[in-house]
């Protein structure tokens, strides 16, 4: 079944091009359970992005335009009162699908973000008193604009904390965007696009995962250097023990991608640059000196040693 999932990487690249390690990565966080954020300018194809990847599963796939006047009831549905039976009767909000894709999710207030805190950890919506648990596999792909401020409200560090990635798309290099604007010229290429997967089968390998090996000095390493962010005179925050276990769980899914069934250190190496640096907090001096928690985290990596 990893051949399947190979295959959904190689179409991606052939729709978003040149961005071939944004996309290794968003397959990593899918197979790992994670949620993803994809911060970038507009424009680069974060919504295309998200919906290539739905249509080449046989999953559904639900949109929200996160907007200041988006209700919390507005994603987990509400109760509605039948007046033939006298009762009130749950009507599902788009959460219930197997991937979302909450585009700028920055526009809508603190309140309406809050709806998404218990779908994204627990994977279960609460209404009425009733807990209703929500499909599997479930993925959440957040966009939101970094350098648009006005009508936008930051995300809260809970919320953060529940990506397993931040990604940036970023312009693509002169020859993808050519060959971007030549398949253009044949029409969209996401109209050719047909189901590659099923969730029975998503299910199957996000099991798989969890069976990959992670020795104990991989572990080791991969400690120190969470407990290496909590000790960071520059940092308010370091990584939390939900930032080790999702950085444990992606590493694991990046090691089945690459055909192996345990983990290296280079797995773990790689992807703390996209799993660490959004949920950490930066103090005032070192926020005005122009240090970015992506340069904190870099120096972390080199001050600890890799095992051989």
């Amino acid at each position: 079944m990893i051949e399947k999932i190979l295959q959904i990487e190689s179409a991606l690249n052939r729709i978003i091009r040149g961005k071939s390690e944004v996309i290794r990565h968003l397959l990593t966080a899918f197979l790992a359970g994670g949620n993803v954020l994809l911060d970038d300018v507009p424009g680069v194809g974060k919504t295309t992005l998200a919906k290539a990847l739905a249509r080449m599963t046989e999953a559904h796939f639900a949109r929200v335009q996160f907007t200041p006047d988006l209700l919390p009831s507005d994603i987990i549905g509400t109760d509605i009162y039948n007046p033939k039976d006298g009762e009130f009767r749950f009507r599902p909000g788009p959460v219930f699908t197997n991937i979302l894709l909450a585009d700028e999710i920055n526009r809508a207030s603190p309140r309406t973000q809050s709806a998404l805190l218990e779908c994204m950890s627990e994977h279960q919506v609460t209404s009425g008193g009733v807990r209703r648990i929500l499909e599997q596999p479930f993925l959440v792909i957040a966009t939101q604009n970094p350098l648009e401020f006005q009508g936008t409200y930051p995300l809260p560090e809970a919320q953060l904390d529940r990506f397993a990635m931040r990604l940036s798309l970023g312009y693509p290099d002169e020859q993808s965007e050519y060959a971007m604007l030549a398949d253009r010229r044949r029409g969209d290429p996401l109209a050719a696009v047909t189901p590659l997967i099923s969730c029975a089968e998503l299910k199957a390998l996000q099991a798989q995962v969890a069976e990959v090996a992670v020795s104990d000095e991989v572990t080791d390493y991969l400690m120190r250097l969470i407990r290496a962010t909590r000790q960071e005179p520059r940092l308010r925050l370091g990584a939390s023990p939900r930032a080790a276990l999702l950085l444990a769980d992606c590493s694991r899914a990046a090691a089945l991608l690459a055909g192996r069934d345990f983990v290296i250190p280079d797995d773990v190496r790689h992807l703390a640059r996209v799993v660490l640096p959004h949920r950490l907090m930066l103090d005032v001096k070192t926020n005005y000196a122009g240090i970015s928690a992506e340069d904190i985290v870099a120096d972390v990596l080199k001050q600890e040693k890799m095992p051989r």
